[in-house]
């Protein structure tokens, strides 16, 4: 997956960007399971999320909970995020799953295990155990 490595280690060097994303371990393996050409489209998309507001491509769901969207060849990719806005001097965004949707409606379950990891995350990160990827 060497497209998703350059992917996060150039978005860690740009200075015209409102955020920066990463990724935890489910997100990874999401987008490591797709063919490269939805995953070139999705991280294409995250980037040109980072420097424009289109909600289009990153949206509020619930609360503290948003998404990354994607249609690539007829099909719905969507990524989970939410904001670390703990560090003064970059923001981050952490994406912390995928799943393929034939629809564009979200499922309650998924967007409640989106919350369960922003509170592990954050509960981790708050003992020390954590550390950004890029």
């Amino acid at each position: 997956m060497r497209n998703f490595f350059y992917f996060c280690h150039k978005v860690g060097q740009m200075n015209d960007y409102k955020f920066q994303v990463d990724f935890l371990e489910d997100a990874k393996e999401f987008l490591d399971e797709l063919e490269e050409k939805a995953r070139s489209k999705i991280l294409y998309n995250i980037w040109k999320a980072r420097s424009t507001n289109d909600k289009e491509l990153f949206k509020k769901l619930k609360d503290n909970i948003w998404e990354f969207r994607t249609k690539f060849d007829k099909v719905y990719y969507r990524l989970f995020a939410f904001w670390d806005k703990t560090d003064r001097i970059d923001t981050v965004v952490i994406s912390t799953h995928g799943l393929i949707k034939k629809t564009d409606k979200i499922s309650k379950t998924e967007i409640e295990r989106a919350e369960k990891l922003r509170t592990q995350y954050f509960n981790e990160k708050a003992k020390g155990k954590w550390k950004h990827i890029v």
